[in-house]
């Protein structure tokens, strides 16, 4: 039987949002199944955010090392394989019998996961040209909106009807379908010569970042001033200052630094720390808003969130199709970045349960505003990225990304605990105010990403700008159709 003949762009774009569905769903999904598995396992909340902290520390060991990974060994190859790692590692949690198992496979789904991304982005990125990165990155806006918003939806069900080993069995069919479909229908990418590995580079990056992650994730919990906190935040900024003075003399870096001279690039990445920081907090606190704060259930939690992907997913169709060919990325950015703020900072007004359908309607208009900076900020940032860089920008783009992660959730859990989230009367009753300050914070974060946009030229990105009546010309000859 002969296999259909498949554009490589709808080959990349089907892989890639299964793939990376699939990863970021995981983090959102297993949350919610955290305090069963403690109960289940026999442990108490500090040792079960080991099951969290594991993954994290994982991934930030592994995204430096993923481009060269997938240059010198092939795209293709490198991203089947973090598939078959992530999928059998899902199966072996959902039968862990002990913390420390559930613990180790997580780190081995880590490993999985920080090859998923990059390698998957450099892939979706080399067969999309310029002129249609923004098309690419409305692929990219699937899986980034509707995974965090379905996966505590999935996980309330899951965890209430089912087991908490169903958060990870439920990876297994959907890593099953993107292994299947990227054999039969991916081709493997030409890439320039990877140079030799640079091991000095990723002993320094992968203890440094490693390092920071954990200190960033343990201080709301442990306490900003405690030693174990302050030394591992410690040490990872001395060991990545030792990293970028190690990676601007070596001749062949792991890390490729000297993309920041790229003013675009360097744009776009200070402003997707900065909005992914306000984004993915304040998803993490308002589940903790819908719960602890106003007393809903898990499931119904989820649901309350989930306007925020319908959000999403409608906005970057307007970017895609309209707004961004005209105005080009920087007006773009800046408006979308004051329409989270507003929106996150509205939210600092919901007070009770009577209020719940106006905190879905700013979810939508959160979900709405993001959309009108994922687009723009992952169609501009790689537009003077040539082809043979594109691998090691994805890793620094990637690693920056999840590191704003960590940072906003952070910040965020460290305002709620610093203004406590219960009060002492008669009884002791949910403190709203804590939650409002913290909504606060993030859509003060979101500012200052609105400021880091400021600093985004549109002539750097006018490679990637593709107007209505540039799309109406007939098509060369020959030439590969759109996906």
């Amino acid at each position: 039987m002969r296999l259909p003949v498949i554009s490589q762009k709808v080959a990349v774009g089907v892989v890639f949002v299964l793939a990376m569905f699939m990863n970021i769903m995981d983090v959102t999904i297993v949350n919610v199944a955290l305090p069963d598995i403690g109960r289940e396992l026999h442990a108490g909340p500090t040792q079960v955010s080991a099951i969290a902290i594991g993954y994290l520390v994982s991934l930030a060991v592994v995204i430096p090392a993923s481009g060269w990974v997938g240059d010198r060994f092939g795209t293709k190859k490198v991203l089947l394989a973090a598939i078959v790692v992530f999928t059998l590692a899902s199966a072996l949690c959902g039968v862990a019998q002990s913390l420390a198992q559930l613990v180790g496979f997580r780190v081995l789904q880590g490993i999985g996961g920080g090859m998923l991304t990059p390698v998957g982005m450099a892939m979706l990125f080399r067969v999309f040209p310029p002129a249609e990165r923004v098309r690419a990155s409305s692929i990219l806006v699937i899986p980034t909106a509707l995974a965090p918003a379905l996966g505590p939806v999935l996980g309330g069900l899951l965890v209430t009807d089912l087991s908490w080993r169903w958060v990870f069995f439920v990876n297994l069919p959907i890593g099953a379908v993107a292994l299947a479909f990227g054999v039969l229908f991916l081709r493997e990418q030409p890439v320039e010569r990877s140079g030799r590995f640079d091991v000095i580079g990723f002993v320094l990056s992968g203890l440094g970042f490693a390092g920071l992650m954990y200190g960033i994730s343990e201080g709301p919990q442990r306490g900003w001033a405690d030693p174990l906190v302050l030394g591992t935040i410690g040490a990872g900024i001395v060991l990545i200052v030792a990293l970028i003075r190690n990676q601007l003399r070596t001749p062949e870096p792991l890390l490729r630094l000297n993309l920041f001279g790229d003013r675009l690039f360097r744009s776009s990445n200070v402003l997707i720390f900065l909005a992914t920081a306000a984004f993915l907090g304040v998803l993490y606190m308002a589940a903790l808003f819908f719960q602890d704060g106003l007393g809903l259930s898990a499931l119904n939690s989820g649901l309350s969130t989930f306007p925020e992907a319908i959000g999403v997913m409608a906005g970057a169709q307007i970017a895609t199709r309209l707004l961004y060919p005209r105005f080009g990325p920087r007006r773009l950015m800046i408006g979308g970045l004051l329409g989270v703020a507003t929106s996150i900072g509205l939210m600092s007004l919901v007070a009770s349960r009577a209020d719940l359908w106006w905190m879905r309607l700013l979810m939508f208009g959160l979900g709405l505003s993001m959309s009108h900076v994922f687009v723009p900020t992952q169609a501009a940032a790689f537009a003077r990225i040539s082809a043979a860089d594109t691998g090691r920008a994805s890793t620094l783009f990637n690693a920056i990304r999840q590191l704003g992660g960590a940072v906003g959730v952070a910040v965020l859990s460290s305002s709620l605990a610093a203004v406590g989230t219960s009060t002492y009367r008669a009884t002791v009753s949910p403190h709203l105010t804590a939650y409002h300050v913290s909504f606060l914070v993030a859509a003060g974060l979101a500012l200052l990403a609105a400021l880091a946009a400021i600093t985004v030229h549109d002539e750097d990105a006018e490679s990637t700008r593709v107007r209505p009546s540039a799309r109406r010309k007939p098509a060369r000859v020959g030439a590969e159709q759109p996906a």
